[in-house]
């Protein structure tokens, strides 16, 4: 069996939303402190013997979660067009961390959104 490697970096980042057509409270304007897990998997290790760097796992994690930082998500794509739910900024996340960081040797094997200590949400693809 080959070797997995999985790495994990967290970071955080603030905005507000609101839930088009939620038949509740969370249809109004809030806002939340979200916590971002992302995985980055390889099954071998460079001439350094790392995966990657974590700095730049993080540094471009940043760049991305930068785009909704202190911002109100409905106004900003694709969340203009689409419910700016938890399960979407998840996948919005991967997909756009992918494009930045999968090669031949690494790729992104998920992420998981917190949007409180007690509520996430996971999201890969296979």
């Amino acid at each position: 069996m080959p070797a997995c490697y999985t790495l994990k970096i967290i970071t955080e980042f603030a905005s507000a939303h609101s839930l088009r057509n939620y038949p509740g409270e969370c249809r109004r304007l809030h806002g939340h402190n979200w916590k971002v897990e992302v995985e980055i998997v390889a099954n071998k290790l460079d001439r350094l013997g790392m995966v990657i760097d974590f700095k730049t796992v993080k540094s471009t994690t940043k760049a991305v979660t930068d785009q909704l930082d202190h911002h109100y998500l409905n106004e900003i794509k694709p969340f203009d067009k689409i419910n700016p739910t938890a399960e979407n900024i998840a996948a919005f996340l991967y997909k756009a961390l992918s494009e930045e960081l999968n090669d031949e040797a690494i790729q992104v094997k998920a992420i998981t959104l917190w949007e409180t200590e007690r509520a996430s949400v996971h999201y890969t693809e296979n």
